[in-house]
């Protein structure tokens, strides 16, 4: 579902429950890893200092599907510590083999839905960077109030990222790119914004990337930095 109930019915979720079966690999690195890189969702703000032993720049990563993209970054960026948000678990359980493949120490993972996280586990100003790579296009237009990329999300993210804080969204769905510039633009909480028609934005590919690219889609990545004006931003 994307809505929660009568209550907050017109509420955005970063999620369609279309999960898919778990793999008995899977299940196993859920069962033996889980309790050492899987983060409750409890009302406890994350203490991202103690959670990873040290002070470095937190990377948040909202919807990593295979973990594949994640896992890389981890990888190259052992300075940097990385937090990622998927619902579904076959791609979790994907997420942890990977870690314990490439002997990650640096990745913690979230099986939840992101603006809850956001919402009740993240502080603010925490965030270095923030990326939502190939989210749900939600193509058809009477579906666009359902893409996660609207502007109470967007304040929300701004809350959430440190002064000059890094967000990194992509798409390979062109009206989507607009749409997403139009919104973020529109809040005055992000500036120096720079985009590609084609090329990655210095990121590993994703395996939703890879489909568009087959279906003739052209890759769109948008980077945007925090403005001063959001340094201010408090939640009204």
């Amino acid at each position: 579902m994307d809505v929660k109930d009568s209550t907050t019915r017109h509420r955005i979720r970063s999620f369609v429950r279309r999960e898919g079966r778990l793999t008995p690999g899977q299940q196993r690195a859920i069962d033996s890893l889980g309790p050492q890189y899987l983060l409750k969702t409890d009302k406890s703000l994350l203490d991202a200092p103690k959670l990873f032993n040290r002070q470095a720049p937190i990377t948040l990563e909202i919807g990593f599907g295979d973990g594949q993209s994640l896992s890389c970054q981890a990888k190259e960026h052992p300075e940097r510590d990385f937090v990622g948000i998927e619902v579904h678990r076959p791609g979790v359980g994907r997420l942890l083999q990977l870690i314990e493949q490439e002997n990650l120490t640096n990745v913690r993972i979230f099986n939840a839905d992101a603006v809850e996280v956001l919402e009740t586990k993240i502080p603010d100003g925490s965030l270095n960077t923030v990326q939502i790579f190939f989210p749900d296009p939600w193509h058809k237009k009477r579906h666009h109030k359902r893409r996660i990329i609207q502007s109470d999300f967007v304040a929300l993210l701004a809350r959430k990222l440190e002064p000059n804080g890094r967000l990194h969204l992509a798409t390979d769905w062109e009206d989507y790119a607009l749409h997403m510039t139009e919104v973020i633009d529109s809040s005055g909480l992000f500036m120096n914004r720079q985009q590609w028609g084609t090329g990655n934005g210095n990121r590993p590919p994703t395996k939703f990337e890879q489909r568009g690219k087959l279906k003739g889609h052209g890759i769109y990545d948008i980077i945007y930095r925090k403005s001063d004006i959001s340094l201010n931003y408090s939640e009204s």
